[in-house]
């Protein structure tokens, strides 16, 4: 059997030299091979007005985590803590997520890619958990803690795809942001949330793979039930084909 193809999005990092760096970490490419699947850097330059042409190459795109989206795209307050502002890869990133969701084609979002399926599909963000959401737990543990800290729960919602993957009601997580979901989009369920009341994992339910987690399960090899979310992506991207 053919491996599925999957397009991984990547970031563009401006140096000290004001030059760009491709930069994407290698633990989406393996957790991606491990589950069974062919990962592939998607092309962030592709025009939108393209994009269905691209996406054909592929049987599931993964939106990898990263630096903040603009918000401006989602009316959010501005905050000094906003970094990394690539308008380009916004632009891709929300045209593929709305695309997917459309079309039927299966989807895994991580951390930034969590907020971009919200923003794509109309909700907003925090634009710092910290300052904005009252009795906020740490949830921008790195760099003080390592990759795979787990730094707290997350309780899973009952009758949702998450649940039926995992087999799990309550998780513990890595967490390595500073923004989150505000106003979760019309469209989506709120499938795990952490004991502050952060939502922490979306999913279209009317999809056959449509699914964002905030935390970071590529960082977490050895735990089963996080390698599961690469797994079902994966099944379901080979019944694409």
């Amino acid at each position: 059997m053919t491996k599925p193809r999957i397009g991984v999005t990547i970031s563009a990092d401006e140096t000290r030299d004001r030059t760009k760096e491709l930069r994407l970490k290698e633990a989406y490419f393996s957790s991606i091979e491990k589950a069974g699947g062919e990962p592939v850097v998607f092309p962030m330059d592709t025009p939108v007005e393209k994009l269905a042409e691209v996406v054909s190459g592929f049987r599931g795109i993964l939106l990898t985590g990263g630096a903040d989206i603009n918000p401006e795209l989602f009316h959010g307050e501005p905050h000094p803590k906003v970094y990394g502002v690539d308008p380009t890869r916004d632009s891709i990133e929300i045209a593929l997520a709305n695309y997917c969701a459309d079309n039927k084609i299966p989807l895994l979002g991580i951390c930034r890619g969590l907020q971009v399926i919200n923003v794509a599909l109309g909700g907003t963000l925090y634009t710092d958990i910290s300052d904005q959401l009252p009795g906020a737990l740490k949830h921008p543990c790195y760099p003080d803690y390592a990759r795979d800290y787990l730094a707290h729960n997350v309780m899973i919602k009952v009758n949702t795809h998450l649940t039926a993957i995992t087999g799990q009601n309550q998780m513990k997580v890595n967490s390595l942001h500073h923004q989150g979901i505000k106003d979760l989009a019309p469209d989506l369920t709120m499938s795990a949330m952490s004991p502050d009341g952060l939502i922490e994992g979306v999913e279209f339910m009317f999809h056959p793979f449509f699914l964002g987690v905030q935390w970071h399960p590529e960082c977490l090899p050895d735990s089963a039930p996080n390698q599961a979310i690469f797994s079902a992506f994966i099944r379901a991207a080979t019944l694409e084909e």
